[in-house]
């Protein structure tokens, strides 16, 4: 993702300076017609990329605030661009596509917003841009219900939801299928270690197992540890 320190930076002096876009889109009419509405809006376009390789490239050279990128483009697509585009600047998709599984890639791999083509109006796209370049991560109906599908599809696929245990309940006892004893998950976790202890007495109930070994043994089969 875009640093930080050089958002927060390029956000300070917004007020005296318009926010500077670059848009990445193969289709020139789309392209046209994207810099003539943020320029009438105050916004100044720097540059334009008919490719996600040359979007990535003009980025590093440029360093826009915000960058409108397509999904569908020669080289190098928006998924892929949306990675390394992603560290210099905000990143807000723009494309025609509404397939869930593109939206989730392109989210994943750093776009702060999703918008599809059809679903926003002028003055709704200018906002956005606002939006995104002020850190929020506006999305267009599709996108969102793409992306709260994935969550719904991620619980539903983990075995250990239906014990109901809290995120701290589920880390301190990955760390004991891990092997960590109580004094050291409470040093990973900042806790106490008597805080740890009694997460543990509350949860073995929960998850139906009378001692460590046991949680241990359910855990290793229901859940592998993952690599840090």
């Amino acid at each position: 993702m875009a640093d930080s320190a050089d958002l927060t930076t390029r956000a300070a002096g917004r007020d005296r300076e318009p926010i500077r876009v670059l848009v990445a889109d193969d289709n020139p009419v789309v392209r046209s017609g994207l810099a003539s509405l943020l320029g009438a809006a105050g916004i100044t376009v720097v540059g334009e990329a008919a490719d996600g390789e040359r979007a990535v490239a003009l980025t590093e050279r440029l360093r826009p605030d915000l960058v409108l990128l397509d999904v569908r483009m020669p080289l190098l697509d928006g998924i892929g661009a949306a990675a390394p585009l992603a560290r210099i600047s905000r990143v807000l998709m723009l494309t025609y596509s509404d397939d869930p599984e593109i939206v989730r890639e392109a989210v994943a791999n750093g776009a702060a917003g999703y918008l599809v083509h059809g679903t926003y109006d002028q003055d709704d796209l200018v906002t956005a841009v606002h939006d995104v370049v002020g850190g929020g991560n506006p999305l267009s109906p599709a996108a969102s219900a793409a992306l709260v599908d994935a969550v719904r599809v991620a619980y539903a696929g983990d075995p250990i939801e239906r014990f109901g245990l809290s995120a701290r309940e589920i880390a301190i006892v990955d760390l004991v299928a891990r092997g960590l004893s109580n004094r050291e998950i409470a040093g990973r976790l900042f806790l106490a270690e008597k805080t740890v202890k009694n997460h543990l007495n509350r949860v073995y109930p929960k998850i139906g197992v009378t001692s460590r070994s046991g949680a241990i043994a359910l855990w290793l089969r229901l859940r592998p540890p993952q690599d840090d």
